[in-house]
């Protein structure tokens, strides 16, 4: 495959010359940065190439300026507004995997790439899969290989209807409506997503009769009425990335399947991912237990993360517990472990960066969702999971049932009162006994804690004992002359560079 076909130079050009963009950002992921100046040469080339052949002469055209942006203030899947702005951009155009989370000020277009895949190997196994297959199937693939499902859709369906054998299933596709987007006022609408798909079936036909449409990481779909998504089964075309995990627990209801498109092989074993519900639902429990809660900020361009800060310290206070806001960019169990006083953490993030393995953490790393759930008195986890964040701004919180707390059954998928009358209840009794050996963990260390330490330190406490407060050192404390080392002042202009700029 071409450099120029990979990296969508046209069609890009073409985005920044039609709406005559002055200042462009161009963000990479580590992955991709050393393709950078190749991808900004042809870019140059190909708009002074759209300049010059322009001969409406309606818009006085400017030369486009591009800035190369890397190392991403928070995940690479995410638009990076902070940074795009720091050079006044007027737009971003982003390569590589990409969450499609809606942006909050600047508008976006994604190139996703063109990852190498054997056309006839999928279409053989999906096709083989779905004769034997008795539920419906729901086609779900990683963007960058977008590209190639108008071929694996059509290869499929011509299969399909020219088998001997009966078909005991339909095959339906997501579609990627749109490679762009620009930012909304309603944050709770993914930018023209749903508008796109409207009147679309799953083979891209119009539909009089839609039933209930469906979105997750810039796939779109709609199912034929009277159906849901727990009567489909999900074959995946792609990674067992970030993404994949993002539909596996969304869609936790639904038997999945994944063709690995690397190895051209069919994976059918998806236990492990199936186990991560399971930890979740251990963090959730654990988190029960916490006083004192850091919302970490893992996003600053993602639309409504303020709306869902603001909640999050609404949900903990009104429990009864205390709350910190924590910005630090990416986080790690180093930057964690210098707020020891928190019993957890609520990560706020895109839903392909949410799900942090804290098992390294002193503290578990929880998500909006999984806080709901926590922090609500009487809550039960219903078996769904929802990643996005914004699904839960301004939506009621989970009704209490009981006062009493049922225990979820992963494998029934609902609260019951006894267990481990059904089959293959092994699983659920050792998540069970996990639960219950945390539960009596934890009753000792506050039982030995009101012991040793009868008056608990707050947050503020525990900041003002610390050696090192930050960098904001006042001239007047008792830090001795030798280590006020460097510069002094902002990045933005230190006192010697403002003496400097003044003589």
């Amino acid at each position: 495959m071409d450099f120029e076909s990979s990296y969508d130079i046209s069609a890009t050009a073409a985005f920044i010359h039609s709406r005559n963009f002055p200042r462009v950002a161009l963000q990479f992921p580590d992955n991709l940065l050393k393709d950078s100046t190749k991808v900004v040469a042809a870019l140059n080339q190909r708009l002074q190439s759209l300049r010059e052949n322009d001969v409406t002469g309606s818009v006085d055209l400017t030369e486009a300026a591009l800035y190369v942006m890397a190392d991403t203030t928070y995940g690479s899947c995410c638009v990076d507004e902070v940074a795009a702005l720091h050079i006044n951009a007027d737009c971003v155009i982003h390569y590589g995997q990409t969450c499609f989370s809606p942006t909050t000020t600047l508008p976006a277009f994604f190139v996703f790439g063109k990852a190498s895949i054997s056309i006839a190997n999928c279409v053989e196994s999906l096709s083989k899969y779905a004769l034997s297959c008795s539920k419906p199937i729901m086609v779900l693939f990683g963007l960058e290989y977008s590209y190639s499902m108008e071929h694996i859709k059509s290869a499929t369906l011509e299969a399909l209807m020219s088998s001997r054998s009966e078909l005991k299933s339909e095959v339906h596709f997501a579609d990627v409506p749109s490679s762009f987007m620009f930012p909304s006022k309603d944050f709770r609408n993914l930018n023209g997503l749903q508008e796109a798909a409207n009147g679309l079936t799953n083979n891209g036909s119009s539909n009089e009769t839609s039933g209930p449409m469906y979105s997750i990481g810039g796939l779109v779909w709609k199912l034929p009425e009277g159906k849901s998504m727990d009567d489909f089964l999900i074959f995946w075309i792609g990674l067992d990335n970030s993404a994949f995990a993002n539909v596996v627990l969304t869609f936790n209801a639904c038997e999945t399947v994944r063709y690995d498109a690397t190895e051209n092989r069919l994976m059918t074993d998806l236990s492990q991912q199936r186990r991560i519900l399971k930890r979740r639902y251990y963090l959730v429990e654990r988190a029960k237990d916490a006083n004192i809660i850091g919302i970490l900020v893992g996003t600053l361009g993602v639309a409504g993360y303020l709306h869902m800060i603001h909640q999050m310290k609404e949900l903990i206070t009104s429990a009864g517990k205390k709350a910190y806001t924590l910005v630090m960019g990416r986080p790690n169990p180093a930057k964690l472990a210098n707020f020891p006083e928190c019993d957890v953490f609520v990560y706020v993030s895109c839903a392909q960066t949410a799900l942090l393995d804290s098992k390294e953490y002193l503290a578990p790393v929880i998500t909006p969702f999984e806080a709901t759930i926590a922090f609500s008195r009487g809550s039960q986890w219903t078996g769904s999971y929802v990643m996005e964040f914004r699904d839960l701004i301004h939506l009621p919180q989970v009704e209490a049932k009981n006062q009493e707390e049922a225990r979820f059954s992963f494998l029934q998928g609902g609260y019951v009162e006894d267990i481990y009358g059904h089959e293959n209840a092994e699983e659920d009794r050792e998540a069970l006994a996990l639960v219950h050996a945390t539960e009596k963990a934890l009753q000792l260390r506050d039982h030995c804690s009101s012991l040793i330490k009868r008056d608990a330190k707050s947050g503020a406490e525990f900041f003002a004992a610390r050696s090192y407060q930050g960098l904001n050192i006042d001239n007047e404390n008792t830090v001795p002359e030798p280590y006020f080392i460097g510069r002094k002042g902002r990045a933005s202009g230190y006192e010697d560079e403002k003496s400097k700029h003044g003589s």
